[in-house]
Order: C-alpha cells, then sequence, then structure tokens
C-alpha cells in the first residue's frame, strides 16, 4: 500500500513540473532575443494598407479608389518634366512615393475620407493619363509615359526613412543653388534630415530666373493689402534695405518703409516665384530680380536633373538633398 502512494505522490509531482519547465524554458527563448520589443515595433508597418490610395479630386470633390503605383505615374508625369534624366524621375518618385506615405501616415484626416487630394498647393500634383498625353505632342507621348512608368516601376516599393520613419518628403523646381531649412520657411524647429545643401548646375535652367516690375503705387497697394500701416518714403537712400539672409542666401528679413517683412512674406505679398531676390528701384518703378522657384526645401528638381546628368544615381540624388536619411523597402 506503501508503494502505491509513493508512486501515485511521484506521479503528481512530475504532472505539476512539466508545466514550470516548459514555461521555463519559453521565458529563456524570450530572453535570448536582443530586444523583441523593438522587433515588434520594427516591422509594425502594414503598408499593404498603402497599396489602395484614396485620390481626393478637388475640382470635383470626388474620391476615386487608384493603385498606389499608378497614382505616381501621375504624379511624377505632372510634378517633373519628361525630357528629365531618367534617374531624376525615379529619384522624384521615390520622393513622391514616401511624400505620399508621410501624408496617410500623418494627415489623412484631412480630405475629408481621402488619403491625399491633387492639388499642389496642398499635397502633389496629380494628372490622369489621358490628360498627360493630350498635353504632350504627339510625336514623344508614347516615349514620355513609358518614360515615367519605368522610373516609378524600376523603384518599386522604395521609400525615404529617418531613423525608421518615412520623412515629410519636399522637393521644390529650382532652388537657385542652395536648399532651404524649413525653420526659414515656415518657422518651427524644422526637420534634422531638411538641411541647407548646395545645388551645382541649376544656373543652365535659365526659365527660373525671372522679373517683376511694379510702379511704385502698386506696390504700395499690394503691401498695404495685408499691412493697412505701410508707409515708404522713396526718396530715402535706405528705404528699402536686406536685414538679413538666410543659410540659403534668400531673404530672411527685409526692412521696406516703416515695416520689417520675412523675404517669405514679400514672396506672397508680391507673388514672387522665390525668396532669393534682389530688389531695386528704377524711377517711378520697383524692380525685382529673382532667382529659383518654389520654397527652396527639400530636393530641387532641376537639380537632381543637374546631379543625373554628371552620372548621378537616383539614391545618391535622394542622399545629397535629404540628410542622414536611408532608402528601404515598404
Amino acid at each position: 500500500m506503501k508503494k502505491i502512494l509513493l508512486y501515485i505522490l511521484i506521479f503528481v509531482l512530475i504532472c505539476f513540473s512539466i508545466p514550470i519547465l516548459f514555461t521555463n524554458n519559453k521565458v529563456q527563448n524570450v530572453a535570448k532575443q536582443e530586444n523583441p520589443i523593438n522587433e515588434i515595433i520594427q516591422s509594425n508597418y502594414d503598408y499593404k494598407n498603402y497599396q489602395i490610395i484614396k485620390l481626393l479630386h478637388v475640382e470635383t470633390n470626388q474620391i476615386e479608389e487608384i493603385k498606389l503605383d499608378e497614382y505616381l505615374y501621375g504624379v511624377v508625369s505632372s510634378e517633373m518634366p519628361a525630357n528629365f534624366e531618367k534617374e531624376a524621375l525615379k529619384a522624384q518618385a521615390v520622393v513622391a512615393r514616401t511624400y505620399t506615405i508621410y501624408k496617410i501616415k500623418n494627415n489623412s484626416e484631412k480630405h475629408n475620407g481621402a488619403h491625399i487630394c491633387d492639388n499642389s498647393a496642398c499635397c502633389q500634383a496629380w494628372i490622369s493619363k489621358e490628360k498627360r498625353l493630350e498635353r504632350w505632342e504627339e510625336t514623344v507621348r508614347n516615349s514620355n509615359w513609358d518614360k515615367i512608368v519605368q522610373a516609378v516601376n524600376e523603384t518599386q516599393g522604395k521609400i525615404i526613412t529617418y531613423q525608421n520613419e518615412p520623412i515629410n518628403a519636399f522637393f521644390h523646381s529650382n532652388s537657385g543653388g542652395m536648399t532651404e531649412t524649413t525653420a526659414n520657411v515656415w518657422g518651427g524647429t524644422g526637420y534634422p534630415y531638411l538641411q541647407t545643401v548646395e545645388t551645382s548646375g541649376e544656373d543652365a535652367y535659365t526659365q527660373y530666373h525671372s522679373e517683376v516690375v511694379l510702379t511704385k503705387q502698386t506696390f504700395i497697394d499690394k503691401i498695404k493689402e495685408k499691412h493697412s500701416n505701410f508707409q515708404i518714403d522713396f526718396s530715402k537712400e535706405d528705404c528699402i534695405r536686406v536685414l538679413e539672409y538666410t543659410e540659403g542666401n534668400r531673404i530672411k528679413k527685409i526692412q521696406i518703409g516703416n515695416l520689417e517683412l520675412s523675404g517669405v512674406e514679400i514672396r506672397t505679398l508680391l507673388g514672387l516665384k522665390s525668396a532669393n531676390f534682389k530688389i531695386s528701384i528704377e524711377n517711378e518703378n520697383v524692380k525685382l530680380e529673382v532667382i529659383g522657384y518654389g520654397h527652396g526645401v527639400g530636393m530641387s528638381q532641376t537639380g537632381a536633373d543637374s546631379m543625373a546628368k554628371k552620372g548621378s544615381t537616383y539614391e545618391e540624388i535622394i542622399k545629397h538633398f535629404y540628410t542622414g536619411v536611408e532608402i528601404t523597402n515598404m
């Protein structure tokens, strides 16, 4: 009888010990992982959710569901000239894809159920294939479209990241030789990957040099639209003087009459293409000579084309304009 009780006791102990052994084994296996929480976080991007884009057409207020890469065909063909170098177009494709993903992750509630809109003043420009082909000359329609499609397809799934996050991939037409930081354009602390960098070769794109001539009265009226207290005595030699330039060689602060304004505000008030301008008084006119086109932040499209002409790859172009970034697969 004692032997039977001993066997029963041993059996019970074994039954209780087995779960404990397995549990300890699981704990040890987890402990062997360097950082299981980080691994989960790093693999937590379900980009399959981004393969279909909800695109708001601003003119019709209609939302269209469209595949991501098909959407990018319309963006790249609308935002960058098709006669630019293919590596520049590929850089634009990656930038546009990244910008789209960033918008979805951070501003998806802005467009009443849509991820992004087709208004370049708000998001990115976009055009349908049919309208795009109509606007190209017949002799280059097919070759241009094929080139755009190849640029997007050959960079499929590629996005730009900084510390494992998609960046806010700003871009513009022409920097005038130097790009700009976001802090100098929109204020705030800015982004660490959007620094001022030099852009060589942009002088060749002379279409981005412009001139605006206003009568003195028109000049006054435009500033008074926002600043009703504006006064200026054009007879004084220093009635207009630049107080400070940005790192990107744009006007940061300028004294005009009794006002101290930013170069960005003057650009807006006078409808200039850039805050990189020289201002002078000639008889009864105010003359503004402008270099560049756009806010100057991020990738310069003509700068990208210039680099591509010199043999740079799209990866090299991107890493030139965005500091400390990586190009990763979605």
